[in-house]
């Protein structure tokens, strides 16, 4: 029942799930509290410290390599120092949440940080991240089969993914095939250390996999995205100006209210969006749709942007 507070979370809480399959409960962010708070896109701890502390932090050590020890004292300072004015800072955005009356908004938020949906994470798909423009099915097939092989090396092996191969080495692996430990070593992304080692030897068998799938088990290129309906960017454009005066109105981040890949999809006559779901449609969700039917029109008011009835 202990609070547990964290300021950006989310990869920490990430590393509990996929090491122990839990996640801490109940739990608090400051900077998904701060963003409802008004504090901007992705608010710093270090901000968070001198504006609601009062306090400054160190920056000498930032660039430290913590992985060396023993930690020296000035190190130490530093890390005391991450979390030291945490709880002066929750304590403040708690106050500030209670007196906006968005407990149930950020209720929703740390609902979502808490789910282990939020980090489910499937090697499989891992390739669909990587901004690769292969077109060729069997290569297609090589980056998915490669990205996974990372993806669990680097679970097994509990490091950073690209400490394990970088995004460009799996690219050009999948682009290149190479058959043999010589193939290999001709990458330019390849080391011929890494080629002769145990890594290289994997990769092959990786790619001999591959090369030895059916044509129907290969996946086919994505199509191009479809075009939106006519209109659509300029009511985006639109939904952009409107979102500008709700969170500035509201004093909310705008991201946190809706990304500008919701507002797309809202200007293309998407529902499933987040931002028409729980809180945010109240707060914009419903206006983005009254402003799409000509219900509201954006206008100037006392001198400043306003959204008002048609």
């Amino acid at each position: 029942n202990v609070l547990k507070v964290f300021h950006a979370g989310r990869q920490d809480i990430e590393i509990f799930h996929h090491l122990a399959a839990v996640i801490p409960h109940p739990l608090f962010d400051t900077q998904i509290a701060a963003m409802v708070c008004g504090f901007g896109d992705q608010v710093g701890y270090e901000q968070l410290v001198n504006r609601l502390a009062k306090a400054s932090i160190d920056k000498s050590s930032r660039f430290t390599d913590w992985a060396r020890r023993p930690l020296t004292e000035q190190q130490l300072s530093y890390a005391i120092a991450d979390v030291t004015h945490l709880r002066v800072i929750f304590e403040k955005l708690c106050g500030m949440i209670r007196r906006s009356g968005r407990e149930p908004w950020l209720k929703e938020e740390m609902d979502i940080l808490a789910s282990p949906a939020t980090y489910a994470q499937h090697p499989e798909d891992a390739w669909k991240r990587l901004k690769a423009r292969l077109r060729k099915p069997r290569q297609l097939a090589a980056l998915r089969a490669l990205a996974a092989w990372r993806e669990r090396e680097a679970q097994a092996r509990d490091m950073p993914r690209r400490r394990v191969l970088k995004d460009e080495a799996l690219i050009e692996l999948a682009t290149q095939l190479p058959a043999d430990e010589r193939q290999l070593a001709a990458l330019r992304s390849i080391s011929p250390g890494q080629a002769r080692s145990a890594t290289g030897r994997a990769l092959l068998k990786v790619i001999a996999e591959v090369q030895a799938l059916p044509e129907d088990a290969l996946p086919q290129p994505a199509r191009g995205k479809p075009q939106p309906p006519e209109g659509a960017g300029a009511k985006a454009d639109i939904l952009k100006l409107a979102l500008k005066i709700v969170s500035e109105r509201e004093r909310i981040a705008p991201k946190l209210i809706a990304p500008a890949a919701d507002l797309e999809r809202i200007a293309a006559g998407e529902t499933d969006v987040p931002a028409l779901q729980g809180w945010r449609r109240a707060v914009f969700g419903d206006l983005a749709q009254k402003l799409l039917a000509g219900q509201m029109v954006i206008g100037i008011q006392d001198g400043k942007p306003a959204i008002m009835p048609s």
